[in-house]
């Protein structure tokens, strides 16, 4: 991964974090402070939960690799703009359940330097808003054996649309 990719990870990945330090003292009254990031073998980035440490994976969903590409400003080819926008136009519970299964299936298989990581789920695809989630996680199997301890879910990018699958 050239700098340029690694800083922009990074940036993702602590702006994900910012936003649900700040939602989860919302909702539950914690204070929840000091970001920062850690090696690869460890979750992406720690925390304080209260006085507690809290090492947190995050990990970003898109619908489609072409998705995550417009999203993160990388350019598209005109076939590419199409099928974003026929994506747009028909958005679809399975795809979405697909999605997900894949990512939890993926970050399942890992292990971690912490002895209670939890997992944050960033919605990145302009398609899928929190009603989609609430539909789908209704039926979403989470892998066994996964490492986490609490898994959790910001359906809109940029709001505090806060919802725990585990």
């Amino acid at each position: 991964m050239n700098r340029d990719s690694e800083q922009e990870k990074i940036a993702l990945e602590h702006g994900a974090a910012k936003l649900f330090l700040r939602c989860y003292e919302k909702e539950f009254g914690i204070k929840m402070r000091n970001i920062w990031h850690n090696t690869p073998s460890k979750p992406d980035v720690s925390c304080y939960k209260g006085e507690q440490r809290l090492d947190i994976e995050i990990a970003h969903l898109y619908a489609s690799e072409t998705e995550a590409m417009a999203v993160l400003g990388r350019p598209l080819s005109i076939g590419m703009q199409r099928d974003l926008a026929e994506m747009a136009l028909e958005p679809s519970d399975q795809r979405l359940h697909c999605a997900l299964h894949r990512l939890l299936a993926q970050k399942a298989k890992k292990q971690y330097e912490s002895e209670h990581p939890w997992l944050l789920i960033r919605n990145a695809s302009t398609i899928w808003h929190l009603d989609d989630f609430k539909a789908v996680l209704t039926h979403l199997d989470v892998p066994k054996g996964h490492p986490f301890q609490q898994i959790w879910l910001l359906c809109d990018f940029y709001r505090g649309e806060l919802v725990q699958i585990l």
